[in-house]
């Protein structure tokens, strides 16, 4: 009995420390789950509403750090965002329902560098 409780820690643990960026949420993913969020004060206290900002964070480091490796590199980077870029939920999910339903597996990092770079493009 010990020992499977041991064991099942274990995996527990292997699991927590495991890296998770393996596999980025889809647009399609990202506006089902919004479209569960009630457009109140109170989505700002679910879980849902937390997870969505974090993949949007997320999804915009992911470009800064592309267009940091591009600019060391000498390569001209796919967006040159500003230092601070304000995105509000309304503009956010404007854009993304605007993509074809065709295009909505695409993930969420691949729609907003696509977005920033017809905002904030590079000069040529």
């Amino acid at each position: 009995m010990i020992r499977k409780i041991s064991l099942a820690l274990a995996l527990a643990a292997g699991l927590l420390a495991t890296p998770v960026a393996a596999r980025e949420m889809t647009v399609r993913q990202f506006l089902t789950t919004a479209d569960g969020i009630p457009r109140n004060p109170t989505a700002l206290l679910r879980a849902d509403t937390r997870r969505l900002m974090t993949e949007m964070r997320a999804s915009f480091a992911a470009i800064r750090t592309e267009e940091t490796a591009a600019r060391t590199a000498g390569r001209r980077p796919a967006t040159c965002m500003p230092e601070r870029v304000s995105v509000n939920p309304e503009q956010l999910l404007g854009r993304l329902n605007a993509i074809p339903a065709a295009r909505r597996n695409i993930s969420l990092t691949q729609a907003i560098r696509e977005w920033m770079a017809e905002e904030h493009p590079c000069p040529a």
